[in-house]
């Protein structure tokens, strides 16, 4: 799908984005401000009367007129936000003021035909291709830079942790994997919904009667055409109440969410000053503590993450749409639909930053290793001592060890060593939590294949 954007310059001034670290200055800031969405409000009416034209229902005369009309600089965004509440949405007035711009002559043939979900609806889509494009070019940086840090750390032994605590270890190459097999499950689902995004007309009940009325014969080639000039899908049927397109939007940005949000939080404990195995490349500062060097785009994904789930939730909530057209419903769906995108977009972009950016302190990690006085390998060393010492004494022999190694400070290695039933036995290797990740580097590697 191809659709040109909005110039780079839209932006909100009434709206920067003073709450709103997370998305403020992005590219999806832009492509979702007031004007970019005024914009693809007018690239709805100008695409209605050129698709009309092509089928000789409007004068190529006024379908030039309308085209050369629609620049949302030409119109006043307060204006028609003002005005927008006595009709409950901006088209109905943004319409008196297009029909205006146009003159007399073309002025019939501005939304001739259409009801104003029509144009919102479709312009909603655009403003969703439009928005999307950098959130995809971003996850495609965050993917590469997790890429390049899974390579080079793909025999990196780190502890694994279930439930806070040290489990058995791992490697900090699958971790990254794992972070970027997400970033692609995000990337896939919105270019899916991203291509598939329909154009919106039907009409004042979805019946397309009118454009009948005004002399189409064939309504529907009306629809393939509108939706041509916008780079859009063609709808099966008008989609008034059948809002498929919003909860497939509501799903793939919510899951993108979640998926940064993964990796943020994962960065924000395991950058934690007394853990300390990763660092943000560069630090955001303390207001009060000089000191500080705080993880600031792990926490603006993070607060992405948390926030979405619920914006989604609003909008498939509007999927329970009553009649051929609802009352609250579509109209519910603006706001944390552009949230969604604002938020996504600006976690996309700070994930980029933080992957492209992330220190690794592998010293730490295998430093870390050693917490637990050797007993993050027991599990192994149950599995290779029951032939020796059989099962249940094997079993007795490790617990009792595990509450000596804490009592006397001595390593499992060192209390293993001591028993004389295991004086013939290698406990190097078996005791190396480095030599016990498993099939990390294959499942690693294995991840890495995909594209």
């Amino acid at each position: 799908m191809t659709s040109a954007g909005p110039p780079a310059a839209f932006e909100n001034p009434d709206d920067p984005g003073l709450l709103a670290p997370g998305w403020a200055g992005s590219p999806v800031a832009s492509a979702t401000a007031d004007t970019a969405y005024l914009q693809a409000l007018l690239d709805a009416e100008a695409a209605l009367t050129r698709a009309q034209a092509a089928l000789d229902l409007a004068p190529a005369t006024a379908a030039a007129a309308v085209t050369a009309a629609a620049e949302a600089g030409r119109f006043d965004v307060r204006s028609l936000a003002e005005r927008a509440r006595a009709g409950g949405n901006p088209v109905i007035p943004l319409v008196a003021d297009l029909t205006k711009a146009v003159g007399e002559e073309h002025g019939p043939y501005v939304h001739r035909g259409a009801t104003s979900q029509d144009i919102m609806d479709t312009a909603t889509m655009l403003v969703a291709v439009r928005a999307l494009d950098p959130v995809l070019a971003d996850l495609d940086r965050t993917e590469r830079a997790l890429a390049r840090l899974a390579t080079e750390h793909r025999d990196t032994a780190m502890p694994g942790r279930t439930l806070t605590q040290h489990a058995v270890p791992t490697t900090f190459g699958l971790k990254a994997a794992g972070w970027r097999s997400l970033v692609l499950d995000a990337r896939d689902r919105i270019k899916a919904v991203q291509d598939g995004l329909p154009a919106q007309l039907g009409g004042a009940a979805g019946t397309l009667a009118a454009f009948t009325a005004y002399g189409a014969r064939d309504p529907q080639a009306l629809t393939a055409a509108f939706a041509r000039e916008l780079g859009l899908r063609e709808p099966l049927l008008p989609w008034h109440t059948l809002r498929t397109p919003i909860a497939d939007l509501a799903g793939c940005l919510a899951f993108a969410a979640g998926a940064l949000g993964k990796m943020a939080v994962d960065v924000l404990a395991l950058g934690r000053t007394e853990i300390a195995e990763v660092a943000e490349g560069s630090g955001g500062g303390s207001s009060a503590m000089p000191h500080k060097a705080n993880p600031v785009r792990s926490t603006l994904v993070a607060a992405a993450a948390r926030r979405a789930p619920q914006l989604a939730a609003t909008l498939y909530g509007s999927l329970a749409a009553e009649d051929e057209r609802p009352a609250g419903a579509w109209h519910a769906e603006w706001e944390p639909l552009r949230d969604l995108l604002r938020l996504v977009g600006g976690a996309a972009r700070d994930a980029a930053e933080l992957a492209e950016g992330l220190r690794v302190n592998a010293d730490t990690m295998r430093e870390h290793l050693g917490l637990t006085h050797g007993l993050i390998v027991s599990e192994r060393l149950s599995a290779e001592l029951a032939p020796v010492l059989g099962r249940a004494r094997a079993k007795k022999l490790l617990s009792e060890l595990a509450g000596r190694t804490y009592a006397e400070g001595r390593s499992l290695r060192e209390l293993l060593a001591a028993e004389p039933e295991l004086k013939d036995v290698d406990l190097d290797e078996p005791t190396d939590p480095a030599r016990y990740t498993g099939s990390a580097g294959a499942l690693t590697d294995r991840a890495l294949e995909r594209r």
